[in-house]
């Protein structure tokens, strides 16, 4: 799941460290680095890429041979369900729903994310922040999804996550921690991590003032 790396529609919270376009780049290399762990350790992939006219500006950070879906719905939790239903009736599963905003993410958290699916309805990797940056679906559990709009990009989305599959009687398997990067605090503490990827370190370094 990801937003066209597009200047000023990206990475807003960003802006005051590294200004729109910067973030911009930092978007394009975020999917990059994505895309790169995903393809090279999965055996298909899916980019469910927003906006709807965002197709041109993000395949260029797409391999070859990543099958493009245009996110469609309302809110993310539409969203999310439409590209879920999308990769399902196109064979994949069990399936792992990843977001672009974990920069740490690496081969390690996918192949744990695939043995609890191997126990497990559902597993999920929990942000700092109070979100996930992967959900894992043994079967198209798209209600999982079904959270109100003002509960996404809040620090309520995994517990909200967890109490429907919980009332679904869906088991659920947890991963390690991850840092999302969202804000400027984020880049701080990303920049101490020896595990973020030297090309996303890269532009994390503050603009320079005129």
């Amino acid at each position: 799941m990801a937003k066209a790396p597009r200047p000023g529609t990206v990475k807003t919270r960003l802006h005051p460290l590294l200004g729109p376009q910067r973030c911009a780049k930092l978007q394009a290399e975020l999917i990059r680095h994505t895309m790169a762990v995903t393809t090279a350790h999965t055996p298909s992939a899916y980019l469910a890429y927003a906006p709807n006219d965002g197709k041109d500006a993000i395949s260029t950070a797409v391999p070859a041979g990543v099958r493009l879906l245009r996110q469609c719905g309302e809110d993310l939790g539409q969203r999310l369900a439409a590209a879920v239903t999308d990769a399902f009736t196109d064979g994949a599963g069990p399936l792992l729903v990843i977001g672009t905003d974990a920069p740490t993410l690496t081969a390690d958290h996918l192949s744990a994310a695939f043995t609890a699916l191997e126990h497990h309805d559902v597993t999920l990797g929990p942000a700092l922040d109070g979100g996930y940056y992967l959900i894992g679906l043994r079967a198209p559990h798209t209600s999982l999804f079904a959270l109100a709009p003002d509960v996404w990009s809040t620090d309520r989305v995994l517990a909200a996550t967890r109490a429907l599959a919980d009332g679904e009687g869906l088991s659920t398997g947890m991963l390690r921690p991850l840092r999302d990067l969202d804000t400027p605090e984020d880049a701080a503490a990303l920049l101490t991590d020896p595990a973020l990827p030297t090309p996303i370190a890269a532009l994390l370094q503050p603009k320079e003032k005129p």
